[in-house]
């Protein structure tokens, strides 16, 4: 029997008539990308960040830090944000309508590359042929495809097989395309508007920060935090010493973001205000081995890696962890040992196994300080939507933030062995250096004994050819001469070894999770397309059990208010549900719900206190004491 498409209207009807999540301000219009939460949307994101908690936190032993979502402009210029987080988007040159380049790109190819593959089933007039062309436009429709984008007009169209190979291609790398490839790709492809036709501007840098200012005089410019990251690595000195001092460990934080996207589309998938959860695990730039990696080698999961990609195709294959670290497709354990954990949680909480992978940033999608990062795509009717993040940072973040401030962001390491290591040494001629620079002194010496080891290295090279050099604080430049500083390489012995840790960062999009949890839970039951199912896992869904009284007769209000406590304090959370409908009409509702359990008080309840157990998916019912269901539930739940 052949599989119904994917009907996701029919989830969108759903979502919104149990009240998941709405668009805000929707009796003024709404707002593009901003979204209100209703009450089981929040019990099932409070579900998933517990255990998500539970999974990561607890289980590590993480710090958790809630920090200001009020970021100032000094962090976020250091940081890079300022400057550089940014996407591409261009312009209807007519009626002005706004699109993400990389996104308008993908989805005329799309349209084109579909309108092909009908052309040819057309053409070859064969029932076989037709259907492969449907199978492979659900799998185009699935590929690569993680964000949404307007769709293209589908025209019947046949394309010489040079052309399809060089689509498929482009957009297999699509991520790896800066702004002058887009420019380049646009022109050369003949890309306009999906729905008028009309010519695109040329792609332009939009900054997707939303900038406010603190205080009433409006001079202490701040942002609304882009992640929760920047909080966490400003702590790093306050967390070390909480830890004892003791290497390796990790922060962690859950709390909202902000992006100015300049096209918000596809629901919760790209929204200007989400909630992430994200890791910060500083490790030893030397040592990058994982204590428990041991316990998640064999884990097997579904890797897209980079070299794959650049071969213009989305081939997967499956591995398990250990193997990809082995053979140097995952840089290092830490790092692998996190994307298998990412993995066992988005299982545990219902993602389906065939459903996701896990792709290797592209060079130049990649920032220029990542050692390595992976993406958790999780495969929706949007196509594969990257769910989270998993990126060795290196020592970038808290080289920069050490570098702004003169803050030392360091680990000191007692050696077991003295051990002699070369190192540039710098020696500052006092005679002459405070005469020189007088109060500015201190800043130039400090700013010199800061420098990175390719600063030293220019810095030697001035010396040698012209005999001076520049340094630079904030606006302000200064020349020193080989008089003043001398620089040179040496042996020194080490007790002690000082070195800024390398960071490993899993960062998670609960929205666009939850997203995913909804789409591959849903599904209709066979006899009747009205009765819609949800299928979270009880460890994530909004009630774990509902509470219906057979009817509206008072002599059931006394078990209702009984079992509904004793209930509550077992830690089910329970919704009772005692409206005129029938009872099998509150057994829909609460479906639609996803509640796993539910307990049915009738007239036998009041004779000899047994309940009716109905299962959600099975539909089956059990009879028997109110305390042995609380008990069943209790142990199936936890």
């Amino acid at each position: 029997m052949e599989a119904k498409p994917f009907d996701r209207s029919a989830l969108e009807q759903l979502v919104t008539k149990r009240f998941f999540y709405a668009p805000s301000f929707q009796i003024y219009g709404g707002v593009a990308g901003l979204y209100d939460y209703g009450p089981s949307g929040c019990a099932l994101m409070n579900n998933i960040i517990n255990v998500w908690r539970n999974h990561f936190v607890l289980e590590e032993e993480m710090l958790e830090v809630d920090t200001s979502i009020m970021t100032t402009y000094d962090v976020l210029k250091t940081s890079g944000h300022v400057d550089k987080f940014a996407d591409w988007m261009c312009k209807d040159l007519k009626n002005g309508e706004i699109f993400r380049a990389d996104h308008v790109v993908e989805a005329v190819l799309e349209a084109r590359l579909q309108g092909d593959r009908e052309a040819r089933a057309a053409e070859a007039g064969a029932a076989a042929v037709a259907a492969e062309a449907a199978a492979n436009a659900e799998a185009d429709k699935a590929k690569d495809a993680k964000k949404k984008k307007k769709k293209g007009t589908v025209v019947a169209v046949k394309l010489p097989d040079e052309t399809v190979k060089l689509y498929q291609e482009t957009l297999a790398q699509i991520d790896n395309y800066g702004g002058e490839q887009l420019a380049e790709l646009m022109k050369k492809m003949d890309i306009r508007s999906p729905e008028s036709g009309n010519e695109l501007s040329t792609p332009q840098e939009f900054n997707l920060m939303f900038e406010s200012n603190i205080g009433p005089t409006g001079q202490l410019k701040g942002f609304l935090r882009p992640e929760t990251a920047q909080g966490q690595f400003v702590n790093f000195k306050k967390l070390l010493e909480f830890n004892n001092d003791k290497m390796p460990f990790a922060s962690a934080q859950v709390g909202r973001s902000f992006r100015n996207e300049i096209s918000p589309r596809s629901g919760l998938l790209r929204v200007r205000e989400f909630t992430m959860a994200e890791i910060e695990h500083y490790v030893d730039p030397e040592d990058k081995s994982h204590k428990h990696f041991k316990d998640v080698k064999d884990v097997k999961i579904s890797i897209l890696s980079k070299d794959v990609q650049l071969s213009g195709k989305t081939t997967t294959i499956e591995m398990t962890v250990g193997e990809a670290v082995s053979k140097k497709i995952i840089d290092n354990e830490t790092l692998g040992y996190f994307i298998a954990r990412i993995y066992l949680f988005l299982m545990k909480i219902g993602i389906k196994h065939e459903r996701l992978r896990f792709r290797q940033h592209m060079d130049n999608e990649m920032a220029h300080y990542a050692c390595d990062c992976w993406d958790a795509e999780i495969q929706t009717s949007y196509g594969w939507i990257e769910c989270v993040g998993c990126a060795d940072r290196s020592a970038y973040d808290l080289t920069v933030h050490s570098n702004r401030t003169k803050e030392k962001l360091v680990v000191r390491e007692q050696l077991a062995e003295p051990r002699v290591i070369e190192q540039w040494q710098v020696e500052i001629n006092k005679k002459t250096f405070g005469p020189k620079y007088k109060k500015s002194a201190k800043a130039v010496e400090e700013a010199l004994l800061s420098y990175t080891d390719a600063c030293y290295v220019k810095l030697q090279k001035d010396f040698e050819t012209t005999g001076k050099s520049t340094v630079v604080i904030g606006k302000e430049s200064f020349e020193v001469s080989k008089d003043d500083v001398s620089v040179k390489r040496g042996t020194v012995t080490e007790y002690v070894r000082e070195y800024t840790p390398n960071v490993i960062e899993p960062s998670f999009g609960i929205g666009r999770i939850l997203y995913s949890l909804l789409e591959h839970s849903w599904w209709v039951r066979g006899d009747d397309e009205a009765r819609n199912v949800l299928s979270f896992p009880s460890i994530v869904a909004p009630f774990k059990c509902c509470l219906l009284p057979l009817s509206g007769n008072a002599a059931f209000d006394p078990f209702v208010y009984k079992f509904s406590r004793e209930l509550r304090k077992n830690g089910i959370s329970t919704r009772t549900d005692d409206s005129k409908a029938s009872i099998g009409r509150r057994y829909a509702r609460n479906d639609e719900l996803g509640i796993p359990y539910a307990v049915t008080i009738d007239f036998q309840t009041v004779e000899d206190g047994t309940v009716t157990l109905r299962y959600r998916d099975s539909t089956e019912q059990i009879r028997d004491t109110f305390e042995n269901i609380v008990k069943l539930i209790k142990d199936e739940t936890n």
